[in-house]
């Protein structure tokens, strides 16, 4: 893993359940709470599919938002190397345009670096290719080997979220937290499965993020961080 320009600089790594479980709301939430606290927290998008062409090139409205949530500024192409532009998963989206995902590339970033928090936003789930015979976890370990998960508060939650929360460990990371997004505010039992996810989770829940209708403005999270 490159070398941070500030050893005291702590870097996460930002999975989730699924695909659209609000990873980017969770992690841009997490960033706006980190600067309310005086720190210089910068968030990553290393790879994005379904961009958008502008003047200055493919933009992924995530990243931007990821950009926009911290408050160390780097380049576009720093924050989100690897931009590809239909909405399909990153692996196939790097074949057409005929590239390779490499992680220390997108990792090199760190290299000068001076920040209190990274915050690293994967892609997908967790068990995702990313081509080359390489998974999302190479992604992670190339800046980190401290991951959160980021889970959806839907029916089902429960069961993805302990596998994520296995093979997460399995594979030698540590699961520092989760944070239960409530996507569905039709979900019944919300308490009830919070309650449990509690009880199972084999880390502790770092935050909690309440239903938020697109379009609306961000609302504050409930967090405690270590």
């Amino acid at each position: 893993m490159p070398s941070a320009g500030d050893e005291r600089m702590k870097t996460w790594f930002i999975t989730g359940t699924d695909t659209e479980i609000g990873k980017t709301f969770s992690a841009c939430a997490l960033l706006r709470h980190l600067v309310a606290r005086h720190q210089r927290a910068v968030g990553l998008k290393p790879i994005a599919s379904g961009c958008e062409r502008t003047p200055n090139g493919l933009r992924n409205e995530d990243a931007l938002a990821l950009m926009a949530a911290g408050n160390v500024p780097l380049a576009y192409e720093a924050v989100n190397p690897f931009a590809f532009e239909p909405p399909i998963a990153p692996h196939l989206a790097a074949e057409q345009v005929d590239v390779t995902i490499d992680p220390t590339q997108a990792a090199s970033v760190l290299r000068g670096l001076t920040a209190d928090w990274v915050i690293v936003e994967g892609a997908g789930g967790w068990n995702i290719p990313i081509g080359d015979g390489r998974f999302l976890r190479d992604l992670a370990g190339a800046f980190t080997r401290e991951v959160v998960l980021v889970v959806g508060m839907r029916l089902g939650c429960i069961n993805h979220a302990l596998l994520s929360a296995a093979q997460i460990e399995r594979e030698g990371f540590r699961l520092v937290g989760w944070v239960a997004n409530h996507v569905d505010p039709h979900m019944l039992e919300q308490a009830g499965n919070l309650a449990t996810l509690d009880e199972l989770m084999p880390a502790p829940r770092l935050g909690r993020l309440p239903f938020q209708p697109a379009g609306t403005p961000a609302i504050q999270a409930e967090w405690t961080l270590p």
